[in-house]
């Protein structure tokens, strides 16, 4: 079978589509069909050996895939033939995956298989920063930062299915409109978008998966008792905080490092697919594919999240 792998640590354009055999299924393993694999920013990362999880090389990119099962083990929640999406850590990026079997979600049938492909690392992620580190409610507002790529468009749609005003920061006039049709109230570019949110009032929760210079900005956007909620640092640079800001206004700043929290917990992930599905069956949860690439273009695909000019996001289809 065809795989997408990193023989070097040089970045996105010395990734290679090699042949590799295809995987056997273990004992608690998922044998899947891929039709489509979902492309994130730690992929670029890997690529470079500058994410925290550093496989042997070579190895197969790619963490998460929505496909049709070929086998399953006895007692699993699929079975040969289902659609389904899964996280797999890495090895996403090819034709065939093997996939644990508490990571192998049933995909419902009004999601397509690029749809579905975005889900696992971004939605679940989304779940977990907004319901359980940053216990929104209904008629709260919200701002995402970064909200026209994959993790913000789908915490923008997450959070207005969930009752919440969305306010999306971007950093062009295209990405404001990729943000409102993800379901944002408001979209306000990031040039002074401090002075555009207090003149809302101010919000309740920021998502921020950039980090940088704004993170400060975004502190002064919070109402009495807001959260701020860290998920990544696309930006490139990991922000520090004065904790007198925090005691001065009663605010939190809560970290959200989904993979961390939930591998170690059985059933905890089973657990967020199904608070997504309703959303998902609905049509509420309904993620912006920016780009599609064929596998064998899997080099620029990387490019394009590399080199932020991405909207929504990119998925590759073997």
């Amino acid at each position: 079978m065809r795989a997408v792998q990193v023989v070097r640590l040089e970045g996105p354009a010395a990734v290679e589509v090699r042949d590799v055999p295809e995987p056997d299924r273990g004992a608690d393993q998922v044998l899947v069909d891929v039709r489509a694999a979902g492309v994130n920013f730690p992929d670029v990362l890997q690529s470079k050996g500058q994410y925290q999880y550093k496989p042997d090389l070579p190895f197969t990119l790619g963490s998460e895939i929505a496909g049709v099962v070929r086998e399953a083990p006895e007692g699993a929640a699929v079975r040969a033939g289902d659609r389904v999406a899964a996280f797999t850590t890495v090895g996403g990026f090819a034709e065939v995956v093997a996939a644990p079997a508490g990571y192998v979600f049933p995909l419902p049938d009004e999601v397509s298989f690029a749809a579905g492909a975005c889900l696992p690392m971004n939605y679940l992620t989304a779940q977990f920063a907004l319901r359980r580190r940053g216990h929104l409610e209904a008629g709260q507002r919200v701002l995402v930062q970064g909200a026209a790529g994959g993790v913000g468009t789908a915490c923008v749609q997450l959070a207005a299915a969930l009752g919440a005003e969305v306010v999306a920061v971007v950093s062009t006039e295209e990405k404001a409109e990729v943000a409102r049709r993800a379901g944002a109230a408001h979209a306000v570019l990031v040039e002074g978008f401090r002075d555009a949110v207090k003149e809302l009032g101010g919000v309740d929760l920021v998502v921020d998966p950039v980090g940088g210079d704004r993170f400060t900005d975004s502190l002064r956007c919070l109402r009495p008792e807001g959260r701020l909620l860290v998920i990544g640092f696309t930006a490139g640079d990991i922000p520090t905080v004065k904790v007198n800001r925090l005691l001065l206004n009663n605010i939190d700043v809560v970290g959200v490092g989904w993979g961390a929290f939930a591998m170690p917990r059985d059933g905890f992930v089973a657990e967020q697919w199904a608070d997504l599905l309703p959303h998902l069956r609905s049509g509420a949860l309904d993620p912006v594919v920016g780009a599609t690439y064929p596998l064998a273009d899997a080099a620029a695909a990387l490019a394009e999240i590399d080199e932020r000019r991405v909207t929504g996001k990119v998925v590759l289809e073997p």
